[in-house]
């Protein structure tokens, strides 16, 4: 049976989880920490989504040139660094010359790619963590890969029982099952990878414990259908207060959001006006 992998959170352990008036939790997911205010995959957007009361942040690893599994979204650096070319080509201690913070504003002048294992010392005790493998890290092999190193950091911070872990590589979901059967993972769906694939049969092929999809893809057949069999149904990227109430109001059990200080207000007013 699949478990609901942010019942494992340490707010869900403390009480302070966000939950619906049924009593039902629901995650406020920080993608890329809180990045509408922060550099994204920065400790400094990790901080500040702990401080404005996420339940989760999400993330993503790559490898560096010399092994290292970094915390960085694109397959390239420029859009969010001052250098170029490729994640991969470049050993970690060069990257980390690099600014990841000005392109985002001038006063996060100095913001640095942080390792992950950096990150999850920083969330430890604190908050959950989605860790998402990128596709371009994943190779047909599970021993020796990115999935391997990541599990082995993540249980060297002692986080093991606080991190799931994403891909929209079915590839390194399988991995990470194989290497552990215990890990929480979600399937990252999308369409242009799984055809008219049903979600819940994607699911139960990869023995994933929760369901991640665009809410533009987001179909109530699809969400009747997962929650029957007990999968958790979140959505990315969400970022407006009426969008963030429309899918509420669909019944979804999370929201990855760049915005998680305004996704607790409107959960907040929303729920508010359904109690008796």
């Amino acid at each position: 049976m699949p478990k609901p992998y942010f019942l494992y959170t340490y707010r869900a352990a403390s009480g302070a989880l966000a939950k619906k008036p049924d009593g039902a939790p629901f995650a406020v997911i920080a993608h890329r920490g809180a990045s509408a205010d922060c550099p994204e995959n920065t400790l400094i957007s990790f901080e500040a989504a702990i401080a404005e009361g996420a339940d989760m942040v999400e993330l993503d690893v790559q490898l560096t040139s010399d092994g290292e599994v970094v915390v960085f979204h694109d397959e390239k650096i420029s859009r969010t660094t001052n250098g170029r070319g490729r994640i991969g080509d470049y050993a970690f201690l060069q990257l980390r010359k690099l600014d990841a913070g000005s392109w985002f504003n001038k006063k996060f002048r100095g913001e640095k790619i942080p390792l992950l294992a950096e990150v999850l010392d920083l969330c430890k005790n604190r908050i959950a963590v989605n860790v998402e493998i990128k596709t371009e890290a994943v190779t047909d092999a599970a021993s020796g890969g990115i999935e391997e190193k990541t599990l082995t950091i993540v249980d060297r911070a002692g986080m093991r029982e606080h991190v799931v872990f994403s891909s929209f590589d079915p590839r390194a979901v399988l991995h990470v099952k194989k290497i552990d059967a215990a890990r929480s993972v979600a399937v990252l769906f999308e369409k242009k990878y799984y055809g008219n694939a049903a979600p819940s049969r994607v699911v139960e092929q990869l023995g994933a414990d929760a369901f991640n999809c665009s809410w533009r893809e987001l179909d109530a057949g699809w969400l009747l259908d997962l929650k029957q069999g007990g999968i958790p149904v979140h959505v990315y990227t969400v970022n407006t207060p009426g969008r963030m109430k429309r899918l509420v109001g669909m019944g979804v059990d999370g929201i990855f959001t760049n915005r998680p200080a305004v996704l607790k207000k409107v959960l907040e007013d929303s729920w508010s006006k359904m109690k008796p």
